[in-house]
């Protein structure tokens, strides 16, 4: 018996990470695709992790995430990047970002829906929008600066736009959205009542004297 994939997979080709990963390993390469560290986890993680094995700490948390863990999050926020939020109604605590980011459109996007996303892109934010029915409407971000046009974004929003993906500082070209960028994006947000949906994963690795803004 013959089986096929669905549709929705079939749109979907492997991961260009980890297809560089192979032909890397393939050719014994320098892997620049994937962010392998090169030195050790520090000792203290080492130690607390321990710790917590041999403590049987090893029971299901709460669905949205131990509260621990939630307060230090939104302590951090508050600290950091100062936003105040509220570790009981505002954090969820996911699997690392691949899962927040489709967990977050699918919590707000339908299908017919429209998602802007900027491009170059990392590779998981076109699929997602597709896994959640709805269209990617591409922004460019033009070099050799990987600026943004104000009347090409002006452009993407419309009455179906349910939202908007912001990677800052950007994968893969480094870009850091400036507080004026991130301005404009609000006002459009504002305007078309979208929700940004943001990755700021990177947002500890900056140069040059490039400020990091949160959303």
């Amino acid at each position: 018996m013959n089986f096929t994939s669905s549709d929705r997979a079939a749109r979907f080709t492997e991961s260009v990470i980890r297809e560089m990963t192979r032909i890397c390993l393939q050719h014994g390469g320098i892997n620049l695709a994937q962010g392998f560290p090169d030195f050790a986890a520090p000792m203290e993680i080492k130690e607390a992790a321990v710790e917590k094995i041999r403590g049987d700490v090893n029971q299901y948390a709460i669905t949205w995430g131990a509260p621990a863990l939630r307060q230090a999050i939104a302590h951090k926020f508050q600290t950091f990047n100062g936003v105040a939020i509220d570790p009981e109604q505002e954090v969820t605590v996911c699997c690392g970002s691949t899962e927040s980011m489709i967990a977050s459109l699918m919590a707000v996007v339908n299908p017919g829906d429209e998602v802007v996303v900027f491009e170059p892109f990392y590779e998981n934010y076109g699929p997602d929008t597709i896994l959640c029915g709805a269209t990617p409407r591409y922004v460019t971000l033009h070099e050799p600066d990987w600026h943004l046009e104000e009347e090409e974004l002006r452009q993407a929003f419309n009455e179906k736009t349910k939202a908007i993906i912001i990677n800052t500082p950007n994968n893969p070209t480094g870009k850091v959205f400036s507080r004026e960028e991130l301005s404009l994006i609000a006002e459009l947000c504002r305007q078309w009542a979208a929700i940004a949906v943001t990755d700021e994963i990177y947002e500890h690795i900056v140069y040059d004297g490039a400020e990091h803004v949160s959303m």
